[in-house]
């Protein structure tokens, strides 16, 4: 089969992911063979390439994965053969811990994730534990379905964490794949939406997706906001959200990496109950009832298509603010 693997980190910028022939992989006890058809490309997968993230070795990145079962292992009865079905971040987890016991399986100590602790959709085909695949409804197209599967799913999470409730006016700090997935949601839910991006075309999007003001970090929007959610790995974000955050707001990180937090005052940023909170990973509840939401809304995902050979440069435009909306890319298998 074809994959696009990174044998070392590397910028983006000198293409270190490359085209490689492997063997078609065959699924153990409770695993499910998935031939992709698409998979989303993600901040996450570039984190994973330029080493932001601890590197594990030769990587097929890819978690937004949407393809067919094609061969089940032992005990896998899940799914049949044929079904559609999504791979997202959250890969596998022990089942066991007192996080795993409480419904946080996204904590666990244990977890390993799809594209990072094993192989993932920038290839032909790759293995998933089934219960860890979801059922795909069929309102979408599998290119407008790949986004939900982690841009989704991680904006949703952040969404309820944030504490944003109908009627509130939510603030969005960088508005890419997960951000104009959230718009969506939040103003279905009664939202008053603040995009703050630097991008114009990004600010073009968030005005179609109905955002009530946009602007840049470093302006003030007409009102302060009672929740945030910042999507950019830019740690100086957290004091210029906090800077517009009303008392008992809350700043939702929703990256799995970001750059360096300047201090932050305690009077001027912290005081009355403002509350800076991160957001890792997801649970599989969460993909059940963003799937359930996108459906509902509906979620109409902006997408630009790449073939999986150019992958490389999917993730540099994608570095570069190029995409407006989500990367996708496309899986020919022969």
């Amino acid at each position: 089969m074809q994959a696009m693997r990174a044998d070392q980190p590397a910028s983006i910028d000198s293409e270190p992911l490359r085209p490689v022939e492997l063997p078609v992989p065959k699924p153990g006890p409770g695993q499910i063979r998935v031939g992709v058809r698409v998979c989303g490309v993600c901040l996450t997968d570039l984190h994973e390439i330029e080493a932001d993230l601890p590197w594990k070795g030769p990587v097929i990145p890819g978690h937004q994965v949407v393809g067919l079962v094609e061969a089940r292992g032992p005990g896998a009865e899940r799914f049949g053969v044929g079904d559609r079905v999504g791979l997202a971040w959250l890969g596998r987890t022990c089942g066991q811990c007192r996080f795993c016991a409480s419904g946080r399986e996204n904590l666990c100590p244990k977890a390993e994730f799809t594209g990072y602790d094993f192989p993932g959709g920038y290839a032909e085909y790759t293995l998933a534990e089934e219960r860890f695949a979801y059922r795909l409804p069929g309102e979408l197209n599998d290119v407008q379905t790949a986004p939900l599967l982690c841009a989704g799913i991680i904006g949703y999470r952040a969404l309820r964490l944030s504490g944003a409730q109908p009627g509130s006016r939510l603030g969005l700090y960088g508005f890419g794949a997960s951000a104009h997935i959230t718009i969506q949601i939040a103003r279905h839910r009664g939202c008053e939406v603040y995009v703050f991006t630097r991008s114009l075309e990004h600010q073009k999007l968030a005005e179609q997706l109905g955002a009530a003001w946009v602007g840049r970090a470093e302006d003030t929007p007409p009102n302060k906001i009672d929740a945030a959610i910042i999507f950019a790995p830019a740690g100086p974000l957290v004091r210029q959200a906090l800077r517009v955050t009303d008392r008992g707001g809350t700043v939702a990180l929703a990256g799995i990496h970001m750059s360096p937090t300047p201090a932050l005052n305690y009077h001027e940023h912290l005081y009355w109950e403002r509350c800076v909170r991160s957001v890792a990973n997801n649970t599989r509840a969460d993909g059940e009832e963003l799937l359930r939401a996108a459906a509902e809304v509906p979620v109409q995902t902006h997408t630009r298509t790449y073939p999986l050979a150019e992958a490389n440069l999917a993730l540099q435009d994608l570095k570069n603010s190029r995409i407006d909306g989500a990367g996708v890319l496309l899986v020919d298998r022969v």
